[in-house]
Parts: structure tokens; C-alpha cells; sequence
């Protein structure tokens, strides 16, 4: 939150010498009188206080208190969080939660972050690793403090109490997101799989370009895009996409094992299909200079999207120390401030989601299953062994020991491994010196452009596109991250593991990685869309996310000649489709003069009239979304088949169902019918009949909010009996990530915002779902 917020305050708590001050609702009272705690191991007085929304400002005399305070506190909220998060990527969760969770546990072994991060804690530097220890010893301080009694919930009813908290478990979570946000590999098996069809037809399948892009950096020169053939080796099957897709999500699930109402299978129900969906995780971000707003100072927003669990992914808190006044939100186990503002510059990050992982078809020796050839003749694989602990059932903690044996080839450990094929994977999140922490603790002490800048520079976390804003009224962005460079091609299908041709040579020099400062537009924009054009002489990635909520932000941006924090406010709720709005037009146009039904002419009568909004309230959005989705499913299923259209995902494929519906090219239209109005008619009846089955027979209830509705998961809401204490009920939700292309409010994935004053920061304005606590009572 921002550094001076006016607001009454419920508690003010004081420590002197090696006390530390905490809220009595720590203690479960609502006791407006201060509280007064002894714990050793820190040094002065520390100050906390938590204002009426729960929100800690935690005030420190030096740094090593600071960030015991921010443990001890965090833990209070979030501990079984915390537990949680670590447990995912050590794949320890079948501990606990038993065999429900053995499959995540044996992905997340199979990757082997648990020993990475390991590595990493002990190599990093003292003064990081100071920070790290500070924090944990708060942690500990709490868990200490602790009864098997007065546990958070979920410990008491799982019956285990959490073990000490390390340094190394403070980087799990940078781990965690990296598998979240770059997981790209799965496109690596489906370019290999496409590599039969034409070049042309291949090309219009995966689509990098649109008319609605919006470039960041640099312009488009009409170059072609650098695509890669793919290359002779043994085109994948079925089933290892398949495999591919399913180890890829695994992320999507981490709050979903005995909770299996997810957000996504809901939406994906109303829809009738199983794989459409927008794959990578989304974001939005832009800041805008003083000459587009009424102040005249920048303002920067902020709108990262998450998968919606419970609690919340992000913890808000303020941070004082000498020299330091940060606010805004972090993750639960990790120090300092991940998003936010200080006293001089504000940031905010999008995904920009560049293709970091590449997979090498390794060749293993049937004679000797353990060795795999090199350019320099057979090699022994590295097999690491792991021993998963797995509970026995929910009343026994009692646990069996599997044992999963992984083989690690030079290029890495082998991920897929199906239908005698053999993948292994490279990725920068597997390298132990890769600390994604670094970077963004040193942004929260920047002070300008430079400042901010070199600290960018030792950020090696999942790359993300970051906006910035001071008080000196300077705009900016970097892209920052590893993003590799091959000795040949780019990554876009596997490479032969038997050559050296897939090599990393080196990684793209921070200072050629794409930025600005002070453009003359005084407008960025990032939502995941390409941001560089084709003049930019590097590779980035194939896989751009569609472009729509950049557009409509940049639009809206455009509108007004003086922005202030409502106008962010409204861009944040935009809920208008743009994929609908071409959809219902070319629709329009296509049924002209054509014979209708007069339900059907009804329902055209509403499309004419229908603002592109995906309000809850809305009866036309869900029939455009129904029908557009159906339009492509027979488009998709004509072109490639049936088998191969249940593996088909690309992030910027809604773009390719413009061109079709816009062009109507008579080589996209399936054979059944003899004209795209004859196609039309039949969307509009497969839309009928799934409307019907999913929502029922009643049109009156076929509104948007009733096909899309946010549901927040939480890892014991479907537990027998004790369950029902953690489980939040469905509600309407405006918006989509991905079932009419992609709306600026996505609905229930909108996991934070920020509107961040550069002017004032007591305008700032800062949110998250669900609130600051953990527990739900």
C-alpha cells in the first residue's frame, strides 16, 4: 500500500529492544489495545501495525528486523500457505494430502526445483542470503509460537505441524512462477507435429502477427518471421502431446487436487470442450506520462493474472527501514515487495512470455537403457533417485515410500517420456545460479531510471515485460529475464540430441533486451501481444499471446486527453470483447438477405444491437461466445482432423478465427458446407444446443454470468465434513481470459491491481481477491 495512508488505525504496537509488536488478533481477539511480544532474535525495536483492511506496516531500525518482522507477520496470515507452495515444488504434497497429490509430486521431483534451489541458497551472496535467513528465523519465530492447538485450520486437520522454514524455501515461489509463466514446450511438439502440412497452411495455424498488434518497442519492416522447419526426426504421436499438455498445466492444478470445481473445467463445461483455453498465463500493464494526465504526473497500473486460488497468491505490506519505504505485494514466503511503489519509482510486470524451453529427443542404447549417444559417442545419463513420501488416507499420517528414478542427460532431465520417445528438457528456471530473487529485492530500494535498471540486470526469473514511472515524472519499460541463443535455429521443435545443433551459446545481453524510456507517445501498453517489431534482431519467441486487451487498453488510453485513476479504474473493469465485436459483424454481414429461421433472425436482431460487452447481465454475449467457439471448433477439426484438433493449443489462434470469419478464404471452409453462411447456421444451432445443456431450456437464464462464473479453490474445500469452511461459492463474473478472445477484465484471474499516482502516493490504489488472511474465519 502507500506509504502515508490516511486511515484510522484499529492497533499500534510497539517493541522495545528485542521485542516485536504484534496485532492481538494474532491471538484471535479483536482487542483495539496494543500487544507486546518478546522474541529473540531481534536486535531493536520494531513497529507493526495493521490498518482495518489487515494490511501490516511493519517499521524497522534495520534491516535484519525488517525482514524477521515480514516473516513473523506473513506467517501469521499465510502459514499453510507457505507450507503449501514449498511442499508443491520440493513435490512433497503427497505427504500430507496422500495420493491425490503423487502425480504433482513426481512431475515436480522429475524437474528437481527442490535441489536447484538448494544449490542456489547456498551459493548466493552474504548480504542476499542475510536477507533470506532473516526472514526465515521470523517464520520460525511464529511456527515456534505455535500448538498443535492453534495451528492455522488446515495444519489441525491434516495433523501435522510445519517443519522449520530454510532459506532456500523463500525461493520456491520464484520457482513456482517460472513454471507458471514460461512453461512453453508443449509448442515445440506441436510445430514437430504440424511439420507435414504445408508451409502455407502450417504458417496460418500458428499466427504471430494481427492488424491489432501493439508494438512497445521498434516497427515492422515486413520482414518474413523467422520460422524455423521443422525437422526430420520422429514426428510425436498423440499420445506424447497429450503427455506434453498434461505435465504443462500442472501448474493450473496446484490448488485443485482434492478440489476438482476449477475455474477453468467450469468454463471449459459451458463451452463443451476440453482444450481451449488461453494456455499461458496473462497480464496487464501500462503507464502513461504527465502530458496524458490531469495531474501531470505519470500514472502506472498494474493487473496480473493468476489462477484463482485461495487465499490469495499475493500478501500486501508496507516496509520501513532506514532508507527503505516500500509498499505493495509479495509473495506468501518471500521477502520485500515484489510489485509496487516506493518513495521515488513505482513498477509493475507482465509476462512476456519469450520461448525459453527447448527439448532435445535424446537417443538411449537398447542395449543399455542408462546410455544415451553424444557428438562424442555413448554417455551415461545422470539417474537421479527420488523417494516420495505418500500418505496413507486422510485418518492415517502414516506413510508408503515410492521411489521414482529420473534420468538427467546433458541437456537436461527427461520430461516426457512416452511411445518410446524420449524428450529432455533445457530451461534457465534449472540452473542453480538462476535467482530470480535478487533482481526484484533490489528494485524495491530504487530511486531512478538507472537505479531501476541495473537491478533489472541481475533479474534472471521467468521474463516479464516491466513498466516503470518516478516522481521526476520519467515513463518507461524493460524486458527483462534470460532469453537464449542457439548455435542453430530457434527452439521451435525439438532438436536432435545426438548433435550439438541445440546448443546455448549465450543468453540475449540485458542491454540489447528490449526497452525505452520517455517514448513520445508517452503511452506503454504490455498485455502479452508482441511488443517488439520485426526490425528487432533477436529471437524472442513464436508464441505471442493475441493482442485484444492490449488494444483496448491502448484505445481507451486514446480516448482522453487528461487521465486520471477512475479512468484506470474503468479501463481495469473493461469487459467489451473485441474477437465478438469483429465475430458479430462479419456475421452480420455474411447472413444478410440470407434465409433464417426466426429464432435465428431474433437472435441476429440482438447481435446488431449488442455493445461487445460480457457483463454478467448480458443474454448476447453467451450465444456470440457459443457460436464463435463452435464456428471454430468445425473450422479447426476440418483443417487438421479430429485426433490432431484435441491437442491443438496456440495463444494467438483467435487471431486466425478473424481472418477466417473476415476473409472467408474457401480453402478454411470445411467441406459439409457450400458457403460460410451455411457454416454460420450451423454454429448458431451447435450454440443453441450446448446453451441448452449446460445452462437449460430457459433462455432466460442464458446470461454471462450464468456460463461464466469465478470460483476461487482452495486445496481442502472438497474434504468430507471440514471442507466447507474453506470453500467459496460460485458467483456471476464479467469478463473472460479466453472464451470470446480475451477481455481487459479477465473475471476471477484479475489476482491484484494497482493504480500507481506518481504525483501523490496517497492516491495510490492497491487490491487483491480474498483478502490478506489465510484462515477463513
Amino acid at each position: 500500500m502507500n506509504p502515508k495512508v490516511k486511515i484510522v488505525l484499529r492497533v499500534l504496537l510497539i517493541a522495545i529492544a528485542s521485542l516485536l509488536t504484534l496485532p492481538a488478533s494474532f491471538a484471535q481477539t479483536n482487542s483495539p489495545a496494543p500487544t507486546t511480544l518478546q522474541l529473540p532474535g531481534l536486535r531493536e525495536r520494531v513497529t507493526v501495525r495493521r490498518d482495518e483492511r489487515g494490511i501490516p506496516y511493519i517499521t524497522a531500525n534495520n534491516d535484519a528486523d525488517l525482514y524477521f518482522a515480514q516473516g513473523y507477520i506473513t506467517a501469521s496470515d499465510r502459514l499453510f500457505q507457505m507450507d503449501f507452495l514449498r511442499r508443491t515444488v520440493r513435490g512433497e504434497l503427497a505427504e500430507v494430502l496422500g495420493q491425490a497429490a503423487l502425480s504433482q509430486d513426481q512431475r515436480h521431483r522429475t524437474i528437481g526445483f527442490g535441489s536447484i534451489i538448494d544449490a542456489t541458497a547456498a551459493r548466493m551472496k552474504p548480504e542476499m542470503k542475510a536477507v533470506l535467513e532473516a526472514y526465515a528465523n521470523g517464520v520460525n519465530a511464529f511456527i515456534a509460537s505455535r500448538t498443535s492447538q492453534n495451528l492455522p485450520p488446515e495444519f489441525v486437520i491434516l495433523q501435522y505441524k510445519p517443519r522449520p522454514w530454510i532459506a532456500a524455501d523463500s525461493l520456491a515461489v520464484g520457482k513456482l512462477l517460472y513454471e507458471v509463466l514460461s512453461n512453453t514446450y508443449q509448442f515445440d511438439l506441436l510445430r514437430a507435429s504440424l511439420a507435414h502440412l504445408p508451409k502455407g497452411k502450417r504458417e496460418a495455424l500458428l499466427p504471430e502477427k494481427s492488424p491489432l498488434d501493439v508494438l512497445v518497442v521498434g516497427r515492422d519492416r515486413g520482414k518474413q518471421s523467422r520460422r524455423l522447419v521443422p525437422a526430420v526426426l520422429t514426428p510425436p504421436t498423440a499420445a506424447v502431446l497429450a503427455k506434453a499438455l498434461e505435465a504443462t498445466q500442472s501448474p493450473q492444478q496446484l490448488f485443485e487436487l482434492l478440489d476438482r470445481a476449477t475455474v477453468r473445467s467450469a468454463e471449459n463445461a459451458a463451452v463443451g470442450q476440453d482444450h481451449y483455453d488461453a494456455v499461458t498465463e496473462a497480464s496487464n500493464n501500462w503507464v502513461v506520462s504527465g502530458k496524458h494526465t490531469a495531474s501531470g504526473k505519470p500514472l502506472l497500473s498494474n493487473d496480473p493474472h493468476l489462477p484463482p486460488f485461495a487465499p490469495s497468491i499475493w500478501y500486501m505490506s508496507e516496509l520501513i527501514a532506514p532508507g527503505l519505504r516500500v509498499s505493495g505485494v509479495t509473495f506468501p514466503g518471500a521477502p520485500g515487495i515484489v510489485l509496487g511503489h516506493n518513495d521515488h519509482i513505482a513498477w509493475g510486470a507482465t509476462n512476456l512470455n519469450p520461448d525459453v524451453q527447448d527439448l532435445y529427443l535424446e537417443k538411449f542404447d537398447k542395449e543399455k537403457s542408462t546410455r544415451y549417444q553424444t557428438p562424442s559417442g555413448w554417455q551415461d545419463a545422470e539417474i537421479r533417485h527420488e523417494e516420495i513420501k505418500v500418505r496413507k488416507s486422510f485418518a492415517d499420517t502414516a506413510t508408503d515410500t515410492q521411489t521414482l528414478d529420473v534420468p538427467v542427460t546433458r541437456h537436461g532431465p527427461i520430461v516426457v517420456d512416452k511411445d518410446g520417445s524420449r524428450y529432455a528438457l533445457r530451461w534457465p528456471a534449472l540452473d542453480s545460479n538462476s535467482v530470480e530473487f535478487e533482481g526484484l529485492f533490489l528494485v524495491n530500494r530504487a530511486r531512478n531510471w538507472k537505479e531501476f535498471t541495473a537491478a533489472l540486470g541481475k533479474y534472471t526469473g521467468p521474463t516479464q515485460n516491466f513498466v516503470y514511472a518516478d516522481v521526476d515524472g520519467h515513463i518507461g519499460y524493460y524486458g527483462a529475464g534470460q532469453v537464449p541463443i542457439r548455435k542453430t535455429g530457434d527452439g521451435s521443435v525439438p532438436y536432435d540430441g545426438t548433435t550439438d545443433d541445440g546448443e546455448w551459446t549465450s543468453f540475449i545481453p540485458f542491454d540489447k533486451m528490449p526497452h525505452q524510456l520517455d517514448p513520445a507517445s508517452g503511452i506503454i501498453v504490455t498485455a502479452n501481444q508482441r511488443v517488439v517489431g520485426d526490425e528487432y534482431p533477436y529471437f524472442l519467441t513464436h508464441e505471442w499471446v493475441a493482442p485484444y486487451r492490449a488494444r483496448r487498453i491502448f484505445d481507451l488510453l486514446s480516448e482522453k486527453p487528461k487521465l486520471t485513476a477512475e479512468d484506470f479504474r474503468r479501463i481495469l473493469g473493461d469487459t467489451q470483447a473485441i474477437a465478438g465485436k469483429i465475430f458479430v459483424k462479419e456475421t452480420l454481414r455474411t447472413l444478410k438477405g440470407q434465409q433464417v429461421d426466426d429464432k435465428m433472425k431474433e437472435s441476429l436482431a440482438a447481435f446488431a444491437s449488442w455493445d461487445g460487452r460480457l457483463d454478467v447481465d448480458s443474454h448476447v454475449a453467451p450465444l456470440v461466445a457459443q457460436m464463435r467457439i463452435a464456428f471454430r471448433q468445425r473450422v479447426l477439426k476440418a483443417a487438421l482432423g479430429d485426433e490432431q484438433f484435441k491437442t491443438f493449443v496456440w495463444p494467438n489462434s483467435d487471431t486466425l478465427i478473424d481472418r477466417v470469419i473476415t476473409e472467408q478464404p474457401r480453402e478454411w471452409l470445411p467441406s459439409e458446407f457450400s458457403s460460410y453462411a451455411d457454416l454460420l447456421r450451423a454454429s448458431y444451432v451447435d450454440a443453441r444446443g450446448a446453451l441448452t445443456k449446460t445452462l437449460g431450456p430457459d433462455e432466460s437464464k442464458w446470461t454471462w454470468g450464468a456460463m461464466s462464473q469465478a470460483r476461487f479453490t482452495h486445496p481442502l474445500a472438497s474434504a468430507p465434513l471440514v471442507g466447507l469452511q474453506f470453500a467459496i461459492a460460485p458467483f456471476p463474473q464479467g469478463g473472460t481470459p479466453f472464451l470470446l478472445g480475451a477481455t481487459v477484465n479477465v473475471g476471477a484471474a484479475v489476482s491484484m491491481r494497482l493504480i500507481a499516482d506518481a504525483g501523490d502516493w496517497d492516491k495510490t490504489q492497491h487490491g487483491i481477491a480474498l483478502g490478506q488472511s489465510g484462515n477463513p474465519r
